[in-house]
């Protein structure tokens, strides 16, 4: 009899392991207790999976002998590769090739876009560098998307779902960049170039006598312009509006030159277009406390002094409304940027995304700029004023469109080339995203965090969390052992009672 009950336990626990796994693999899902679930697919990758109606193959190509931290990377990527094969219902199909093996497979990860990267392995006490590959090819039919090398974390998802974005969208709609006034080519905006390309065709536009915008571009882009804009530009720029066109409005009402120490107002005609629909983008500069830090050079004597000095005209943008343009941003910098005031009626709804902090001001243009300031809390006796916004309604006729108007034209300007942090260049695209409709990637692209300096804490925030880190372990040990006293204690009571057993 013990036997049978024995053999019916063994097959009941055997059909329960084989229940689990199939529930499992038809009902897919993990606990993610992470601040910001980096182990958590967002909804904007499972909506792009799951329309997908063609199969994407991914060919992975990774070394096998990697050392730890990166054999983790691999296993992550094919976990996810996984995950994404079981939302798509099958549509991502993939396969792991290990190039080292064999110099014809190397050979086709090379020529397809994966370069060996040079890695530090320690091997017998001794550090030695090896050739490793990392990389992965997508292909939808004749089109493919090659991503060199997997970055491990939350960058690996949005690699992954963009470029299977880009496979699965063939006619993409069109966003224009108004050209012709000084503003910055596309070459300048290079990362936010490289982002918009995901989901849209970039284009110039030029407005002429002759020319007028693109009957098939959704959304324009005036950004930074320098130079005076010809009164007919404007009335284009209406018509546009008038037909349901999206603008994104970046300008700069100031402009600041550290070498020389100066800054001055800027007048290209766009303000007092825009001041005609009630959107006021003042001639000032905005100061605040939480600012960069620049380093300057000092002539002391025959001696230079390197120093580090905060310049408040460069502030560090932390305050942020809840709206899909600022979703997820953390921190976005803003150089020589000025105050919004909105003086419309009731007919445009105006809503500010963007806030200084609580410790601002402002400044008039013209306005020379004093390295050796001493600024002090009083500098800074304004609050959350507004740097940009979001404006709907009937702009221009009786057709209901929007607008994004931010008071900095240079935030996502790759200045020679060099970078522009990420939440400014998020900044831009999801901007075009929201006023494009179609703002699919915004959590993806905002889901990583950027940046939380703790420097930039409150002083008895940065004091909490540091005697917190320091004392909590300490009283964790104490409560536990003094636990573990008063147990033993009981139990010895309870030994010495007459009636124990």
């Amino acid at each position: 009899m013990k036997t049978k009950n024995f053999t019916i336990s063994i097959v009941l626990f055997a059909f329960i392991i084989i229940l689990v796994n199939l529930l499992s693999y038809l009902y897919f899902f993990r606990l993610d207790p992470t601040e910001n679930e980096r182990y958590t697919l967002s909804s904007a990758t499972k909506d792009i999976l799951k329309d997908l109606t063609e199969p994407i193959t991914v060919k992975a190509y990774f070394s096998e002998d990697l050392p730890p931290q990166l054999i983790k990377t691999r296993n992550d990527f094919r976990e996810m590769l996984v995950e994404y094969g079981k939302i798509s219902g099958q549509m991502v199909v993939y396969d792991f090739i290990s190039p080292n093996e064999d110099e014809e497979l190397e050979m086709e990860a090379m020529q397809n876009g994966i370069q060996p990267v040079m890695i530090n392995v320690r091997e017998k006490d001794q550090m030695k560098q090896q050739r490793a590959y990392m990389g992965a090819v997508l292909s939808l039919g004749e089109r493919k998307e090659v991503v060199p090398v997997v970055e491990p974390g939350l960058a690996m998802e949005y690699t992954l779902t963009t470029a299977i974005k880009k496979l699965a969208v063939v006619d993409k709609p069109s966003v224009g960049l108004l050209q012709g006034h000084g503003e910055p080519s596309l070459n300048q905006l290079s990362q936010a170039r490289q982002e918009l390309s995901i989901l849209y065709d970039v284009e110039n536009v030029t407005i002429t006598d002759s020319t007028s915008i693109p009957p098939h571009v959704r959304s324009l882009a005036i950004i930074r312009p320098t130079d005076s804009i010809p009164p007919g530009v404007f009335s284009q720029l209406d018509d546009f509006l008038s037909r349901g066109g999206r603008l994104l409005v970046a300008l700069n009402r100031v402009d600041g030159d550290l070498q020389r120490g100066y800054g001055s107002a800027v007048t290209t005609g766009l303000e007092s277009w825009l001041r005609e629909k009630g959107i006021h983008v003042n001639e000032n500069f905005i100061v605040d406390q939480n600012c960069v830090q620049a380093t300057m050079q000092q002539q002391i004597g025959n001696a230079i002094q390197i120093s580090s000095i905060a310049i408040p005209y460069i502030p560090r943008i932390n305050q942020f409304s809840d709206h899909p343009v600022t979703e997820g941003l953390e921190e976005v910098i803003l150089p020589f940027a000025s105050t919004i005031d909105f003086m419309g009626d009731s007919s445009a709804t105006f809503t500010p995304v963007m806030f200084s902090s609580e410790l601002s001001g402002t400044q008039p243009a013209p306005q020379y700029f004093n390295f050796q300031r001493r600024w002090s809390r009083g500098d800074f006796p304004l609050e959350n004023q507004v740097l940009g916004a979001v404006v709907e309604g009937p702009l221009s006729g009786e057709t209901h469109t929007s607008m994004v108007v931010i008071a900095d034209g240079d935030f996502a300007v790759n200045e020679n080339g060099q970078q522009v942090n990420p939440d400014n260049v998020s900044l831009l695209v999801n901007s075009i995203d929201w006023l494009s409709d179609d703002t699919g990637l915004i959590e993806l692209r905002t889901k990583a965090v950027s940046s939380r300096p703790i420097k930039q804490m409150e002083d008895s925030t940065r004091t909490l969390l540091k005697w917190l880190n320091f004392l909590l372990p300490i009283v964790l040990v104490l409560i536990y052992g003094g636990l573990r006293y008063q147990y033993r204690k009981n139990q010895r009571v309870m030994r010495m009672e007459a009636n124990y057993a």
